[in-house]
């Protein structure tokens, strides 16, 4: 990526050049130097039509950098071969990154059209470089030189990964294997793309719509209130719209007495995707699974799995299921003993039946009431949005000497989203951070880290990273402003665990830059700010009430404390689930992948014992962490990050809750390093020795039943 400073040069230069792709320099923002403060996207001037033009040139570019590369007549070095490739490709990734963020988190039917259309493309581009004789040769001879070459410990990652990609990219192919592989990607990259789109759409076709006030029975005054605010906004006043959005979806299961309208809502939760309609995901699903199975035995692996691992900590699909079963048996005792409670407190209250899908978070949150007097509308008035965000500022700037200045004279993309500088203690410029809270029919469900630049370093200037976080937390409703659960609170420290990964990012190249690690490693930043969200002291500082300031009471407290084990069967295994059935379709060859996808669903969960009353977390037509998110045979990373972060918080428990040093030990030898050492020995680094698995099991509950 291009600097600023090199950025406005060209600009300058370029002002009374001929139009590009029919489109002026002074028209298509992306053909310029952003003029924003601190180079953010100009998102107040890019258009929809401004995308198409600035990815052609993108590509256009992009084959010049390539072409410059091979067409010397030097021997290839580290220099002019693997930093020119890193260099190259400015204007490219510029557009990508503005485009594919938000298409995720604001898009529209222009902007899903364009995706269609560019995605084969860009899936060609990439082949055009992975599979370049040329360019691998050079690539190859540097690589194969390696031993002798004087590098730094990052540039010979730099290297490793960059000869890595191309070997996995299909280099050493045929010519015959490389044609077949080029179809599979342009295929693949239109399948996952249509994947999430349907899904959307699924998500945004279903309401639940009630207009007798009975049918309200149960359902807390905030969740009723967002109701009618949403019939309002459908032009539906007088009734009360409930969504698939979790904010709406899952406290309605949590706590609406009508029985049969939660039967209702939570199956058209399941059924996504399984409509045998144009957006039917059973066909789209099984038809990747095949292509990425061929694509992993062209390249030489057994099957998709082991193509992924390979670059993980976990490294083979042995090792993900060792850890998952291992976890699964000592679940599986620990979640029947729950259905038996909650089976129980049903025929306590003389309902004669039995206890479903559709009932369990309603009858966990009657066994919690009864056995820690706990209600989560209780907490949330200490939970507002506002609080949390300062909560977590007031964190970083303890644990890291952080601070978070409001910008307003940013550009940003929607209305809603909120921009922060962020400085160290003394001052220095950190990055940009860009945060974005509610649901809204163009933003895909689920809560996600991204950026629109990546820290680098470039010709001795540190370009600094600007940073996205995306949530779907409720809205704020009548007067009250948006209070979170506390499942919403933890997902929002767990973001900015992602976004801190970014951010305090101090590496030379952005390919190795703060989350580019593997996915089973990416989750310890995020998952071991989780922590502090729940902790005593932690709570006494940010939790307080929305209306008095009153900070949260100590029985409050207590209550979280002792409930903290609760349903924790339940909440592993609807997770494990999920991960078993993702290593399921992606351990198969190609002609092991079946046609009846549920089928084989349900063949998977009942071959591992998974209970008729819980489903996997994700089933196969929603599961966009391995259709159209790039966790495909990773799912699992986030149960063995879980294995890391319990194990590395116990410092912080040890040695105090905010404990500069260990902070600090953490940010030098984690946060800031990226991709730019192996996962464990930044881990080793940071922690002195290999993680140990009782902290996860003591936390969970499941240490006694190993």
């Amino acid at each position: 990526m291009k600097s600023t400073l090199t950025l406005l040069i060209t600009t300058m230069l370029l002002t009374d050049l001929a139009p590009v792709n029919g489109q002026s320099i002074t028209e298509n923002p992306f053909f310029t130097a952003y003029t924003t403060p601190f180079g953010v996207p100009a998102f107040d001037k890019i258009k929809p039509e401004h995308y198409e033009p600035a990815f052609e040139e993108g590509i256009k570019q992009q084959a010049a950098d390539i072409a410059k590369i091979t067409s010397q007549t030097q021997a290839p070095t580290f220099a002019n071969t693997i930093e020119a490739l890193e260099a190259g490709g400015d204007l490219l990734s510029r557009v990508s990154t503005v485009f594919f963020n938000l298409n995720n988190a604001n898009t529209s039917d222009a902007l899903q059209k364009i995706a269609q259309t560019i995605a084969p493309k860009l899936a060609k581009n990439g082949d055009d470089i992975a599979l370049n004789p040329a360019l691998f040769k050079r690539v190859k001879t540097v690589y194969d030189q390696r031993n002798q070459l004087k590098l730094t410990g990052e540039q010979q990652q730099l290297l490793e990964k960059t000869y890595k990609n191309f070997v996995r990219g299909g280099a050493a192919l045929t010519a015959e294997k490389q044609d077949r592989l080029r179809k599979i990607n342009e295929e693949l990259s239109v399948l996952t793309l249509k994947f999430g789109q349907n899904l959307l759409a699924e998500n945004n076709a279903y309401t639940l719509v009630i207009d007798k006030k009975e049918d309200l029975s149960g359902l807390p005054a905030s969740l009723v209130s967002a109701a009618a605010n949403e019939a309002k906004k459908r032009n539906q006043d007088g009734k009360w719209i409930f969504t698939l959005q979790n904010p709406s979806i899952m406290p309605f299961l949590q706590y609406a007495d009508n029985r049969a309208l939660r039967e209702q809502i939570f199956r058209a939760y399941l059924e996504r995707g399984n409509h045998n309609d144009a957006r039917d995901n059973k066909a789209l699903m099984a038809k990747m699974v095949t292509l990425r199975a061929e694509k992993a035995q062209l390249l030489g692996y057994e099957n998709h799995a082991a193509f992924v691992l390979e670059e993980s900590m976990a490294s083979t699909p042995a090792k993900v299921s060792e850890l998952l079963n291992q976890l699964w048996a000592a679940t599986v005792p620990v979640t029947k003993q729950e259905a038996t409670e909650l089976q129980a407190l049903m025929d306590k209250e003389g309902k004669n039946e039995k206890l479903a899908s559709w009932d369990w978070r309603y009858y966990a949150e009657k066994l919690r009431k009864q056995k820690y007097a706990l209600d989560g509308e209780q907490l949330k008035p200490y939970f507002s949005l506002e609080n949390v965000r300062e909560g977590i500022f007031m964190l970083t700037g303890r644990l890291y000497g952080l601070r978070f200045e409001r910008r307003t004279d940013l550009p940003i993309y929607q209305e809603e989203v909120q921009s922060y500088e962020v400085k160290e203690a003394d001052g220095r410029h950190i990055g940009i951070l860009y945060m974005d809270f509610h649901p809204r029919a163009s933003k895909r469900g689920g809560a996600w880290m991204t950026s629109f630049r990546r820290q680098e370093v470039e010709k001795g200037q540190k370009i600094t990273p600007v940073i996205s976080i995306v949530c779907n937390f409720s809205r704020p409703s009548g007067d009250a402003p948006a209070l979170l659960s506390l499942e919403e609170t933890r997902t929002f420290f767990h973001e900015f665990g992602h976004a801190l990964h970014g951010l305090l990012s101090n590496v030379t190249y952005a390919s190795l830059s703060g989350t580019s690690v593997p996915r089973d490693f990416v989750e310890l930043p995020s998952q071991i700010m989780e922590n502090w969200s729940e902790e005593a002291q932690m709570l006494k500082l940010y939790a307080k009430h929305y209306k008095t300031g009153a900070v949260i009471p100590d029985a409050l407290i207590e209550k979280i404390n002792k409930s903290s084990l609760f349903n924790q069967g339940f909440e592993t295994t609807e997770y494990l689930a999920a991960s078993l059935l993702d290593m399921e379709y992606h351990t198969l060859k190609p002609g092991e992948v079946p046609t009846d996808v549920l089928a084989f669903e349900k063949q998977s969960m009942d071959k591992i014992g998974l209970i008729d009353q819980i489903p996997p977390r994700y089933r196969s037509t929603y599961f966009q962490h391995i259709f159209a998110g790039g966790y495909s045979a990773g799912y699992y990373s986030y149960i063995w990050s879980a294995v890391l972060d319990a194990d590395a918080f116990e410092v912080f428990k040890q040695k105090g809750l905010f404990d500069q040093k260990s902070a600090q030990s953490f940010r030098k030898n984690v946060l800031e390093k990226g991709g730019t050492d192996e996962p464990m020995t930044l881990y080793k680094n940071f922690r002195g020795s290999e993680p140990d698995i009782k902290p996860l099991l003591r936390r969970r509950g499941l240490l006694k039943v190993l």
